[in-house]
């Protein structure tokens, strides 16, 4: 490779990781106030993961038919592969043609032990979005959670290291479980107004609600029933952020920081609608700025543990 070329694949490979950033920056409301946290060389690495794994989400999440966004899912599938081929042929990253998220990501996946694979897992959870899945018992919730979320966490591993990954791994998949859980108190409206329904059907027998929308997209089952539904799922979900948290001492400062920041903010959200189901069920529950800058800053001094 001579200077030129050199100083190219530089060039490109800084402008794919900032492209990756503002991805990150501009879309990432919760998980941004995590990865500013982490040193560049992880930050860059992070973002070029989010940037991915946001770019499947959109596809899940989009307009287009079912059947569109199913091929759009496999040519995700393929852009990995070729992702992985290059890494193993140790090719120059010009072959990615220009794509600045497979760019970056390759780039991080040689710095970075990087569990590409995991990727898959995260389009079938999105394929499972696309053809409508239910979930009958919660063991069926739980694998789709660990496909969208606790892979996540597995490829965050790579960046960030860990004590005994084998053990860090099943902790990440565990906070993975806590955040898509409260994801999906969060999204409880908007989703069902999409036609989709996360909550297991045995838990919505048990409690004696359908989540069927009125013409004007108000649950039709009685609020007393609905509030006990969210208490006891936000009560599950606090269970699962105890065991995934303790992944917490298995990591260094930075990476911690940074896990506890996401961690602390999906939390404080789950108190949030824990704490007044009806406003959950009836608009799309945030916390304000400030209060994830203070989550953010608490995690860093080592407070938000």
């Amino acid at each position: 490779m001579t200077v030129s070329e050199a100083c190219e694949r530089t060039d490109q490979v800084a402008g794919a990781y900032r492209h990756c950033e503002r991805v990150v920056r501009e879309e990432a409301r919760n998980f941004s106030y995590g990865i500013r946290l982490m040193p560049p060389p992880k930050r860059r690495a992070m973002s070029a993961i989010y940037a991915f794994a946001r770019g499947i989400d959109d596809i899940g999440d989009g307009p287009e038919p079912a059947c569109v966004r199913l091929d759009l899912l496999d040519r995700s599938r393929r852009r990995l592969l070729t992702v992985q081929e290059v890494l193993r042929r140790r090719s120059d990253v010009r072959a990615l043609e220009g794509h600045p998220v497979l760019t970056a990501l390759a780039d991080a996946a040689g710095r970075f032990p990087i569990p590409l694979a995991a990727f898959d897992e995260l389009i079938d959870g999105c394929e499972s979005d696309v053809r409508g899945a239910r979930y009958e018992t919660f063991d069926d919730l739980l694998r789709y959670c660990q496909q969208v979320a606790g892979s996540v966490g597995r490829l965050s591993l790579g960046v960030f290291g860990s004590d005994g990954r084998q053990r860090a791994e099943g902790l990440a998949d565990s906070l993975g479980v806590a955040l898509q859980l409260t994801n999906i108190l969060r999204d409880l409206r908007e989703d069902r107004a999409a036609g989709r329904v996360y909550l297991p059907a045995e838990d919505l027998e048990q409690f004696g609600c359908t989540l069927e929308l009125d013409e004007s997209g108000v649950f039709i089952d009685p609020p007393w029933r609905l509030h006990k539904l969210v208490v006891f799922q936000a009560e599950r979900a606090r269970a699962w952020y105890a065991e995934g948290l303790r992944l917490l001492p298995l990591l260094d400062r930075r990476s911690a920081a940074c896990t506890a920041a996401m961690a602390g903010i999906y939390r404080r959200l789950l108190e949030c609608i824990a704490a007044d189901p009806a406003a959950a069920l009836n608009s799309r529950v945030s916390l304000p700025t400030w209060q994830k800058a203070v989550v953010a800053a608490r995690a860093l001094t080592g407070v938000e543990r």
